[in-house]
């Protein structure tokens, strides 16, 4: 048996993930559990344990076995103090205590962390950029989340709120409105649901013809997948809206080299299902945005864990703290 093992647990709004890692990142098993957020926060709690102690059993384990375990959440958060703040995908919880009541609950070191920053992480450590110093990484789906990671340190911002890259602004002279209620954010134009509300906008207008109107009538409506099917088949419209999601993707990811200088910017969620077309989109407005010398060298490509980021991300921030306690010890 591997000498370190920690489970990492990510917390979404419809299901929790609990998988249990070694020390070189590689998950033993994991498990999913429904979050039933609407039930209230003290059952939200017992989910999150239940999770942890499935994941050791379905590794065939006991919790003596395990050294430290990871906690990642979405939403406001104080991430010093271990506390999810007002979550809005975890309605009604309020100020609730995570670390502490995980850490009290298994007697175990515990570290908490944002969801995306943990998705960052664990692609650092184990996924796309485990050959790297730095990255920035961009989550595509509902929303657009992000992390950025520089050496072993996540940054996490004074007020727990750094690294959200979604809330960057791209455009302030005709700006769409933000899932946040704020304008022209990245969210509000590249983010899943931002695709298939600027293409309904578009079909909307007069002359919008395209095969995607005949999709947009049937149950269930569009889904960003296929808009990207359609533009791969030729479709003009769906096509154009395609490429200039690759265009605002493209500035925030500048906006980062910019900023960070990163060695890596690495794009995960169910959007990257586009394919290499889509990243090479992506990559050649980089390459007319950014500065030469980082356009040159930042690497730019998919993650390489899926929805297994989460998890592994917060089982790494349980091996750092594990690292911590026993260098202090």
């Amino acid at each position: 048996m591997p000498k370190n093992l920690y489970v990492g647990l990510d917390v979404g709004g419809t299901s929790m993930k609990a998988g249990v890692v070694d020390d070189a990142g590689k998950p033993l098993a994991s498990v999913s559990v429904p979050t039933e957020a609407h039930r209230g926060q003290e059952v939200g709690l017992e989910h999150m344990c239940q999770a942890i102690r499935q994941a050791i059993a379905s590794a065939g384990l006991r919790l003596k076995d395990i050294s430290a375990i990871g906690v990642a959440t979405p939403g406001t958060m104080d991430i010093p103090g271990g506390i999810i703040l007002d979550p809005p995908n975890l309605k009604p919880w309020r100020n609730v205590p995570v670390r502490d009541h995980v850490a009290k609950t298994f007697k175990l070191p515990t570290a908490f962390q944002n969801d995306a920053n943990a998705a960052a992480f664990g692609e650092f450590w184990a996924g796309a950029g485990r050959d790297v110093h730095s990255l920035v990484l961009f989550t595509l789906g509902t929303g657009v989340g992000g992390g950025i990671i520089i050496g072993d340190l996540v940054i996490e911002g004074e007020h727990s709120h750094g690294a959200e890259l979604g809330h960057m602004k791209i455009e302030m002279t005709n700006p769409r409105q933000c899932g946040c209620g704020r304008w022209g954010c990245l969210e509000a134009y590249a983010s899943a649901t931002a695709v298939v509300k600027r293409t309904s906008d578009a079909l909307a207008q007069k002359g919008g013809k395209s095969s995607l109107k005949s999709i947009q009538n049937k149950e269930g409506g569009l889904t960003s997948r296929d808009i990207f099917d359609a533009a791969h088949a030729g479709d003009a419209l769906a096509d154009k809206i395609v490429d200039e999601t690759a265009y605002y993707l493209a500035v925030g990811a500048m906006n980062m080299m910019h900023t960070i200088d990163p060695d890596m910017i690495v794009f995960a969620g169910g959007m990257i299902a586009a394919g290499d077309s889509f990243l090479q989109r992506i990559r050649r407005h980089v390459k007319d945005l950014a500065f030469p010398v980082p356009a040159e060298k930042t690497t730019i490509c998919y993650a390489q864990l899926g929805t297994d980021a989460g998890f592994i991300g917060a089982a790494a921030c349980a091996r750092k703290l594990h690292i911590q306690k026993k260098k202090k010890s």
